[in-house]
């Protein structure tokens, strides 16, 4: 696992504005990656749920959500169906280099009665850029850990615009359907966990700016 934020010492998350007369930020390192800032909205990651850090060899970053969550039955409202979390991160490089999203890896737990399914999607999305979006399915009568990988192939990948600051946005959904289950049954499906450390991984290229 990734180290956490506090101990890699190299990103911040950030859910606000900072403090009045706070001192100002050092500049970020010259050989590094540094995520600058995070904004996290949606159902999915209410304020203070959802965390970023990149890891110490920059090649990766982490977004750690401790309520994220869909499901259906019994007492379940119809918007508790499906859940978001839109990240938008704005992300430095060293000069000269650029970099793109390989692949990420989700995972968290579902429980999904006979009949019932499951979806896990992400799209990815540099300003100015086309969107990529990967999809997942999972069939009723499923009860365990579950984790899916995005993939994007070299000749694909699509990587920031050299010498340009633009946000990286990424959104994530989990949605449930109820489909031909019991009226009685309950089906959920989330990213992350009783003790909320799950954790998505993000894995970075890096490519010489021409």
């Amino acid at each position: 696992m990734l180290r956490a934020l506090a101990a890699a010492g190299v990103a911040t998350s950030l859910f606000g504005s900072s403090a009045y007369g706070a001192p100002a930020a050092p500049p970020p390192p010259p050989d590094r990656i540094v995520i600058d800032s995070v904004a996290a909205d949606g159902t999915g990651c209410p304020p203070g749920t959802a965390a970023v850090a990149v890891s110490p060899d920059s090649t990766a970053f982490t977004v750690t959500y401790s309520n994220y969550l869909a499901q259906v039955g019994p007492g379940s409202p119809p918007s508790a169906s499906r859940k978001n979390c839109q990240l938008n991160l704005r992300v430095h490089v060293p000069g000269g280099l650029t970099y793109a999203i390989v692949s990420a890896d989700y995972n968290g737990f579902a429980s999904l009665a006979p009949g019932a399914s499951g979806t896990q999607r992400a799209s990815y999305h540099f300003q100015g850029n086309a969107t990529v979006t990967r999809t997942h399915h999972f069939t009723g009568g499923f009860t365990n850990d579950w984790q899916t990988t995005d993939t994007v192939p070299a000749a694909a990948l699509v990587f920031a615009p050299c010498g340009q600051e633009r946000n990286l946005d990424i959104n994530t959904e989990l949605q449930v359907d109820p489909g031909t289950s019991s009226p009685s049954a309950t089906s959920f499906m989330e990213m992350d966990s009783t003790n909320g450390t799950i954790k998505t991984v993000y894995h970075v290229a890096l490519k010489q700016c021409q």
